[in-house]
C-alpha cells in the first residue's frame, strides 16, 4: 500500500492528543506521502513545531501573519497544494470555528480556502464531546461534506473513560489511504453484524450474553478504512459509530437482526457475522413484570432463533460469508464443523473466558477456510480487525477470480 506523492496537509490544534500526530506524520511518510504541517498557536504548547519539521522534512506554519510566507500568498499556495486536509487533533474550539465559517488563524483560513476534502479527528473530554453544542457543530460540518474520523471510546488524559479519544495514528493513516481508493476493499459493499442480542422475558428482564460489540465495531472500522462501503447492524451496545460507516442499523433481538441482515445482504459483497446472536428466545413474553412467589420455581420455555448465516448460505446468490465461533473449549473442531455445516467461506474462531474475547480490549483469532488456516495472535481488537479484514479481502479476491 502506498501514498506515494500524495499531498496531505496536517492541521494540529491545541490538545494533549497532539503528540499522536507526530506518529501520524511518520506513518504517512513511511507510505511516501508528502506531508506539510500547520499548527494553531495552542498546539505549540503541546508539541514544538521543530518536532513536526524534523518528521515531515518541511517547514511548519503557525501564523497567518508570516511576512515572508505571505509575500507570495503562502496560505493560498498551501490551500491549492493539498489533496487532503486532515486535522488531528480537532479540538472542540476548532470544530466550533469551522462550523461557523470563521477564518481567524492560518488553519481555519486554509480549510475555507481549499477545495481539498476535509477530514477531522476530534479529541476532547467525553463530557465535552457529548455536549449538544459540540454535536450540533459536528452535524453542521458533516452536512457540509467534512469527514469525521472518530472519536474512539477509551481512557482519556483527564482520567475519564468514554467517547472523545482521538483515533490512533494507524487508523487515521488507513482512512486517508482508503480515501484515495487504494484500500483492499475499495469498491465493495461490506455488511457487518456486531454486539449481543437481547430476548425479552418481561418488560424489565431479558436473556442476553456478554458480547461488548468491540470486535465487530473494530471490523467495521477496518473495513471502512480499507475502502469498503460499510453497513453495520448493531445489537444493544453503548459504542459510537466508527468513522466511515455509511449506514448503521440498531436492533435488539435475534429476529430483528436476522431481518435487518437479510434485507441488507441483497446489496452486500461480503457479510461478516461478528455478532453474538442468541440461540434461543422465550416462547411467551409477559406484558407485565413477573413476580417472585416464595418457594416457587420459574420455568421458561424457549424456542430456537433463526440462524442468520444458515439463511444466507441457503440462498442461491449470497455474499462472501464470514462467520465467528466463540467457544470455551474444542475451539478448532467446533469452528471447522460450523464452517462446513453452514457452508461458509471463512470462519474466525476465538476462545472466550479468562480475559479473552467478551468484555476484553484484546482478542486472538484463528481463521479457517476450506483449504487453509492462519493464526492471528493476541492483539488489541482494532489491530486484530485490520489483520482480519486483510485476510478476508485476500480470500474474497481469490474466490472471485
Amino acid at each position: 500500500m502506498s501514498l506515494a506523492q500524495r499531498r496531505i496537509l496536517l492541521g494540529v490544534s491545541g490538545g494533549i492528543a497532539a503528540y499522536k500526530s507526530c506518529e501520524l506524520v511518520r506513518r504517512l511518510r513511511d507510505l511516501d506521502a508528502e506531508v506539510r504541517v500547520v499548527m494553531t498557536e495552542g498546539a505549540t504548547h503541546f508539541v514544538s513545531p521543530t518536532t513536526f519539521q524534523a518528521l515531515s522534512g518541511q517547514d511548519v506554519r503557525v501564523s497567518l501573519w508570516d511576512a515572508q510566507a505571505e509575500a507570495a500568498m503562502g496560505h493560498i499556495e498551501l490551500a491549492r497544494w493539498a489533496e487532503r486536509i486532515v486535522v488531528a487533533p480537532a479540538s472542540a474550539d476548532l470544530l466550533a470555528r469551522l462550523a461557523h465559517g470563521l477564518a481567524d488563524d492560518l488553519l481555519t483560513t486554509l480549510c475555507l480556502a481549499s477545495a481539498a476534502p476535509l477530514y477531522l479527528a476530534p479529541a476532547m473530554n467525553q463530557q465535552m464531546w457529548a455536549h449538544p453544542s459540540v454535536q450540533a457543530n459536528v452535524d453542521t460540518l458533516r452536512q457540509r461534506g467534512a469527514h469525521l474520523l472518530g472519536p474512539a471510546v477509551g481512557d482519556q488524559a483527564c482520567g475519564d473513560v468514554g467517547s472523545g479519544r482521538m483515533l490512533e495514528p494507524h487508523e487515521l493513516r488507513d482512512a486517508l489511504l482508503a480515501s484515495f481508493g487504494n484500500g483492499v476493499l475499495a469498491g465493495l459493499n461490506v455488511l457487518i453484524s456486531a454486539g449481543p442480542t437481547y430476548e425479552d422475558i418481561d418488560p424489565v428482564r431479558f436473556i442476553g450474553n456478554r458480547s461488548s460489540g468491540r470486535m465487530g465495531f473494530a471490523a467495521a472500522a477496518a473495513a471502512a478504512a480499507a475502502g469498503a462501503t460499510v453497513t453495520l447492524v448493531a445489537g444493544p451496545v453503548s459504542l459510537a459509530t466508527p468513522s466511515g460507516i455509511t449506514r448503521r442499523i440498531d436492533v435488539r433481538s435475534a429476529a430483528q437482526m436476522h431481518a435487518a441482515v437479510l434485507e441488507a445482504a441483497a446489496q452486500a459483497d461480503i457479510y461478516i457475522g461478528a455478532a453474538a446472536v442468541g440461540d434461543y428466545r422465550p416462547q411467551d413474553v409477559s406484558a407485565t413484570k413477573l413476580k417472585k412467589h416464595d418457594g416457587a420455581s420459574l420455568t421458561l420455555r424457549l424456542s430456537e432463533n433463526p440462524d442468520i448465516l444458515a439463511s444466507l448460505s441457503a440462498q442461491i446468490a449470497h455474499p462472501f460469508l464470514v462467520g465467528f465461533a466463540a467457544e470455551t473449549h474444542d475451539v478448532a473442531s467446533y469452528a471447522q464443523g460450523k464452517l462446513q455445516h453452514k457452508g461458509l467461506d471463512m470462519i474466525a474462531a476465538n476462545q472466550v473466558g479468562s480475559g479473552l474475547g467478551f468484555e476484553a480490549a484484546d482478542n486472538a483469532l484463528t481463521l479457517y477456510w476450506a483449504d487453509g488456516a492462519v493464526e492471528l495472535p493476541r492483539a488489541a481488537k482494532p489491530e486484530l480487525a485490520r489483520q482480519l479484514i486483510a485476510h478476508v479481502a485476500e480470500r474474497y479476491r481469490a474466490t472471485r477470480r
